[in-house]
């Protein structure tokens, strides 16, 4: 029994890991310096912003085609070891579902994280700031 209870913990170990965060637990990697990777299309960044210090790293386009092997050769970019933690956004965390958990069957990648409820749900309505800000103001959109 032992044997197979170190197997059991051991195992957790070899395999990625996906997990949603909430809003504080995101702030917290953040002030870590866990990298953050929004996977939202331009048109959306455009009309919501983006986490300060965010990488934008569309996933699905609009009309919901994707190029795999091009978005990991990115991502390979900003996370260099796959030990290396990171956090995907979207709009509602439907797509960071889909991409994180492909991630998680698929590659090597240990550390996936998710922001629960998305960047409109579970950032802007708690009234944190992003990136957008009207045209020559300097505070975030969300302000006026």
């Amino acid at each position: 029994m032992r044997i197979l209870t170190l197997i059991c913990l051991l195992s957790l170990e070899v395999f990625a890991d996906f997990t949603t965060l909430s809003t504080k637990q995101v702030q917290e990697k953040i002030a870590r310096g866990v990298v953050i990777i929004d996977v939202r299309r331009q048109d959306e960044v455009d009309k919501y912003g983006m986490i300060p210090s965010a990488h934008k790293l569309t996933f699905f386009d609009n009309k919901g085609n994707y190029n795999v092997q091009k978005w990991l050769n990115n991502l390979s970019g900003l996370i260099k070891t796959k030990d290396t933690p990171f956090i995907l956004v979207c709009a509602y965390a439907n797509r960071t579902k889909i991409i994180g958990r492909f991630l998680n069957a698929k590659t090597d990648y240990r550390h996936i994280f998710e922001l629960g409820s998305g960047i409109n749900n579970g950032w802007i309505d708690k009234g944190l700031s992003t990136t957008k800000a009207l045209a020559g103001l300097k505070e975030p959109w969300w302000k006026f």
